[in-house]
């Protein structure tokens, strides 16, 4: 059995108030983009890594990993129009050698935080039930808007935020990114479960966080020991 990773970053860095994409901006004297790549080579140096980006960021990519160094070996797919996209590309890359008992992670490539115990169990979890996504529970209080302009709270134990990776069985992502797009596919959890297939929940570190905003990214900083 092979465990692939497919790291999408496609993020145009907007949230961030600036030019350079969000996955590009250096903390601790590398890219974020480079520290995710890191983490999952660390986690398991036979681990396959296929980074999407989209076309006009790669020529960059490559002069950061030339002049910093990258020390996690990886391949590159081009990114598509959405997300979906994007992972379904990377998927396409990979068809030729992937076996129908492997497994397949997709993480953002913006959660460079993400702790190997989490990867190494959502893995385990794929491994046994096909299908399985790391969560954190929501601490705040939550309010729903109803249909008058209202508001009410609702019982926050019932709610968890997803974080990446989500790890799946091979066979059944690609049965899933063979559907067409709908709108509703916000992450990979959704596209399988379109297929009524049950995802499992693992607990994340709540560190796992997507750098997409200065806030995000003033933490991460603060996570590096980076000023």
């Amino acid at each position: 059995m092979k465990r692939y990773v497919i790291i999408v970053a496609g993020g145009k860095g907007l949230r961030m108030g600036g030019d350079l994409p969000k996955q590009f901006i250096p903390v601790a004297g590398k890219p974020i983009l480079m520290h995710t790549l890191e983490k999952f080579a660390q986690w398991d140096v036979e681990a396959r890594l296929l980074l999407v980006l989209p076309e006009a960021h790669q020529a960059y990519w490559q002069m950061l990993c030339r002049e910093i160094g990258c020390r996690a070996a990886h391949r590159l797919a081009t990114g598509g129009e959405t997300r979906f996209h994007s992972v379904r590309n990377g998927l396409e890359q990979l068809r030729s050698e992937v076996e129908p008992g492997d497994l397949i992670a997709v993480h953002d490539g913006v959660r460079p935080f993400v702790s190997e115990e989490v990867i190494s169990a959502c893995f385990q979890e794929a491994e046994r039930g096909g299908a399985a996504v790391p969560v954190c529970p929501v601490v705040d209080s939550l309010r729903r808007k109803t249909a008058d302009g209202k508001s009410e709270p609702v019982d926050r134990s019932l709610y968890y935020a997803v974080h990446t990776p989500q790890v799946f069985r091979a066979e059944l992502l690609y049965r899933a990114y063979g559907q067409p797009f709908q709108t509703t596919f916000t992450d990979d959890a959704s596209v399988v479960e379109s297929l009524g297939v049950e995802v499992a929940m693992v607990p994340s570190n709540r560190e796992n966080i997507k750098i997409t905003t200065p806030m995000d990214l003033a933490i991460a900083r603060s996570l590096l020991g980076s000023e």
